[in-house]
């Protein structure tokens, strides 16, 4: 069955909706700064952690039909369990739902109308409107979702060609950071798109099957071709943010706070009148955002529970904690996020790439063997980045040492050790084997 152009441009364009939130925004131009004239090796890494990875996790789950669970257990009920659940609290109450309101503080409410509005007091009303339309959903929420990504993609057009044909500065030769490649894909892992994406998949597969598209062959195809394109998006808007963000590396360095320099670039490029819409723009695609994460994280809760836990009473605390957290501010909730990523990424990123080749592995070994080892060395190579284990010596020495590994100069020293464990995995008789 062939594929239509046309229904895959559709498709494409919904992936990219999902992926691309309005707190992506904010990475993007801080590479461009810490890279300089070498801003493409940032984007390239930074485009393949979130865009491709995303992309990958997709395929992988059609394989299972978008069913997350039935490929998360395959490794052992407990600890697919324990990361399915690590990941709806990174995308939920933990850091993405926090960042929301505070990306929406940050860039739509300090920098139109001051700090007269509290950021406590903006958190409270940001996150009673979101308790509102997750309890009782409304198709405010998706009628004004289905506005804000062409609205957000018209504005942010408009603001990197202006800024490509009439550049702030002039790129500096000159780097801040020690790997722009892992650094990259670290600042992709913060979008947090490729855990998304497991979460997202059923929405994609039965888009798909909609249209008509059953055999797993064709989705695949569909999905790759619809991929294609979201990644193109993608592409457009990553490579011009960061190259924007490289122009002004003259005035900036790493110290900067992520949102008040897509600010300053935009006011720079835009004047203020393209400072207030986009700060409009952000704060109801942020509200959005932040509605669909709390429904995706009550629903998982509930199901999870067999009802035990209603999706009201999990909303209301997901609603309170991230009011809580949001008040830390974004780099704040950024710094939080990145050892808790480094820890569980690395897992994650193994069940997509197993997912991809589900079907051809009888024996759940394989996953038990490859996860846990993914698991383990994600919290070992992560713990001396933390103040309390910075000092210890054995756990400095033995991240050193992943580090020298193949694939660990780009952050993945992890891909070797997983593919030896998953490989004697093969070899461990299993009852489903």
């Amino acid at each position: 069955m062939k594929v239509k152009f046309k229904d895959s441009l559709v498709i494409g364009f919904a992936l990219f909706a999902m992926f691309f939130g309005a707190g992506n925004l904010i990475f993007p131009p801080l590479l461009g700064v810490v890279s300089g004239t070498k801003w493409f090796t940032s984007f390239a890494a930074f485009l393949f952690a979130d865009g491709g990875l995303a992309l990958l996790g997709v395929i992988a789950l059609t394989r299972t039909d978008g069913d997350m669970e039935a490929l998360f257990t395959r490794a052992g009920r407990f600890i697919g369990v324990l990361i399915g659940s690590l990941m709806i609290l990174c995308i939920g109450p933990f850091l993405a739902i926090p960042r929301t309101a505070a990306t929406t503080y940050e860039i739509g409410i300090k920098p139109t109308i001051g700090t007269g509005l509290s950021p406590i007091i903006f958190a409270i009303i940001f996150f009673a409107i979101v308790l509102v339309l997750t309890i009782k959903p409304s198709k405010v929420v998706d009628i004004v979702g289905a506005f804000l990504t062409p609205a957000l993609l018209i504005c942010l057009a408009v603001l990197i060609i202006k800024g490509v044909v009439s550049p702030l500065g002039q790129p500096l030769e000159r780097t801040l950071v020690d790997n722009l490649a892992v650094n990259g894909i670290n600042e992709g892992y913060q979008t947090m798109d490729a855990m998304a994406s497991c979460i997202f998949a059923g929405i994609v597969i039965s888009s798909i099957r909609q249209k008509g598209y059953t055999e797993r062959s064709v989705m695949v195809k569909a999905t790759i071709v619809a991929g294609i394109v979201a990644v193109i998006g993608m592409a457009f808007v990553y490579g011009g943010l960061t190259y924007l963000g490289a122009t002004v590396s003259p005035i900036y360095d790493n110290t900067v706070e992520r949102t008040a320099l897509i600010v300053s670039i935009t006011e720079g490029i835009l004047g203020g009148t393209g400072k207030v819409i986009l700060a409009i723009i952000v704060a109801l695609a942020c509200l959005t955002t932040a509605i669909g994460l709390s429904s995706a994280c009550g629903n998982y809760f509930s199901q999870l529970t067999k009802g035990k836990l209603k999706y009201e009473a999990i909303v209301v605390v997901v609603c309170v904690f991230s009011a809580v957290v949001s008040n830390f501010g974004v780099d704040k909730i950024i710094a939080i996020a990145a050892p808790i990523l480094g820890m569980i990424y690395p897992a994650v990123v193994a069940f997509i790439f197993l997912g991809m080749i589900n079907d051809k592995i009888k024996n759940n070994n394989v996953f038990k063997c490859a996860i846990w080892v993914a698991v383990i060395l994600g919290v070992l190579h992560t713990l001396p980045g933390i103040k309390a284990f910075a000092n210890v010596t054995a756990l400095v020495n033995f991240a050193a040492t992943l580090d020298k590994l193949p694939g660990g100069n780009i952050g993945f020293f992890w891909a070797i050790p997983v593919l030896i464990a998953g490989i004697i995995g093969r070899f461990i008789p299993s009852k489903n084997a």
